[in-house]
């Protein structure tokens, strides 16, 4: 392929007039290490120089503006397959899902645009060419690219993207806790001896790109979701209505069990499975991938845990849900107006009007998420001490403190 690729290479740098030697005879003293990341990638090594990716309209300081900022379609003229597969998955849909939360456009958009804040991470996502245009005029157009979230540049080493701490950089930390979940349980512990030579180089230990980037495939789906809801409903009779009860905190649902136009958002962003067919596919997919170190009866029963702990976590959840909602119901709280039912908005997470209200959100995307992630990533201490016990104190305070607020409302009224 790398042939093939540097033939391309080369007749196109040929059509196009650019100069390596320009570039970095410049840069070496403007950006040095950047020139040393590049000498040390495959892209140098085949001729891919800087030119491909930012062309050649550049060549001083006064005509800057004229850079390109790579995106991932600069990517796909030498990767097709793995651009392909990454706009498949839930990494490309991580900038639409950032937007898509109701009260984004609250918060300073040096935190949700920037690199600092949701934009940090969530600019892996794809973006429309108007939201590039807008980038390019507040941000000088960084966050672009998407690729260099894991390859990062401008070594773009594929090697550094198939270690677990590329993945470190995001998925730690509040709602995204994985690495912390991965790192601390016997798979990450085992890859981390392994990678300190405790453990010799051909023993057997999973990455989280083993598990989630199958044969490398760039998609990074998982049965689930990350949101830990999926239709169609179980035929549990209890369970089934929790679900219903979440998927009405999402807004997804409406108080009478109809979808509302919430519902298109969570399948453009790809946060869960909506059939039954496209959730199978990514079990069997798992399953396959466990199999290969583990029986398939054990990986079905494992992964089977996980779903009744979403299950036990989901009845905690809807009981909590329900309280509040009963609160918005009886007029004891006002239903904030940018809710659209009387009912609570758990992607509004950010703007929680009482401590109630946070303290229910703070259940749904912190607790109840520790606790099914955590069993998935084979992690009990995140399951029970950070997960499930928690959300257990979460409900025992919603419910202490939904008492209190009806108490304090009948004393107004006498």
């Amino acid at each position: 392929m790398w042939k093939v690729m540097t033939v391309f290479l080369a007749s196109w740098l040929v059509a196009s007039g650019a100069s390596a030697q320009e570039c970095v005879k410049c840069h070496q003293k403007v950006t040095p290490k950047i020139v040393s990341d590049w000498r040390l990638s495959r892209h140098s090594q085949n001729e891919v120089d800087c030119s491909f990716c930012h062309g050649d309209q550049h060549s001083s300081g006064q005509d800057v503006s004229n850079v390109q900022i790579p995106t991932p379609e600069t990517c796909a003229r030498c990767h097709p397959n793995r651009v392909e597969q990454f706009k498949a998955g839930k990494h490309a849909f991580a900038w639409a899902a950032m937007k898509a939360m109701p009260t984004a456009h609250w918060q300073p958009m040096a935190l949700m645009e920037g690199m600092k804040g949701c934009g940090g991470c969530h600019k892996i996502g794809l973006k429309t060419k108007e939201e590039i245009s807008q980038l390019k005029k507040e941000w000088e157009g960084f966050g672009v690219a998407s690729c260099d979230a894991c390859h990062t540049r401008h070594v773009f080493s594929s090697k550094e993207a198939r270690e677990p701490q590329a993945c470190q950089t995001c998925h730690m930390g509040f709602d995204h806790p994985q690495w912390e979940m991965y790192s601390s349980s016997k798979h990450g512990v085992r890859y981390l001896l392994k990678q300190n030579g405790v453990l010799p180089e051909n023993v057997v230990a999973p990455t989280c790109q083993t598990c989630h980037m199958q044969e490398g495939n760039h998609a990074v789906r998982t049965a689930w979701g990350f949101l830990a809801v999926r239709l169609p409903m179980p035929e549990d009779e209890q369970w089934a209505a929790d679900r219903a009860t979440i998927l009405q905190g999402l807004g997804v649902l409406d108080p009478q069990g109809n979808p509302t136009a919430r519902l298109d958002v969570v399948k453009a962003a790809d946060v869960a499975r909506l059939t039954q067919q496209d959730w199978q596919k990514e079990r069997d997919k798992m399953v396959k991938t466990c199999n290969r170190c583990h029986s398939v009866n054990f990986a079905k029963a494992e992964l089977e845990k996980g779903d009744q702990m979403i299950k036990e976590a989901d009845h905690l959840m809807a009981e909590a849900i329900r309280t509040v909602a009963d609160l918005y119901q009886d007029g004891i709280i006002p239903k904030p107006e940018s809710y659209a039912y009387p009912f609570p908005d758990l992607l509004t997470f950010h703007d929680a009007p009482t401590v109630i209200e946070q303290k229910l959100f703070l259940m749904y995307l912190k607790h109840r998420m520790r606790t099914f992630q955590g069993t998935f990533h084979a992690n009990p201490d995140y399951a029970l001490w950070y997960g499930w016990s928690e959300m257990q104190r979460d409900l025992t305070e919603i419910k202490a403190m939904s008492e209190d607020l009806r108490r304090v409302n009948q004393a107004k009224k006498k």
